[in-house]
């Protein structure tokens, strides 16, 4: 997958240290690509834009342990 044109985004949560962040990319259409903000040449996980949408309401709900 192509992912030459992706603009990656930090969270705005995310520590001042660079530690644990994800960097995900929205701008591609009918794609979300997320990486590890500490290997930005590495590889990265896509999803479609619903898949994302539903993990992330999960996520503002609280459906996960942490």
């Amino acid at each position: 997958m192509d992912l030459t044109g992706a603009d990656f985004r930090k969270s705005s949560f995310s520590g001042a240290d660079e530690g644990e962040c994800i960097e995900v990319a929205m701008n591609l259409p009918g794609l979300v690509a997320v990486r590890d903000s500490k290997d930005p040449s590495g590889p990265a996980l896509t999803f479609g834009p619903d898949a994302w949408s539903a993990f992330v309401g999960d996520i503002k709900r609280g459906s996960f342990e942490i």
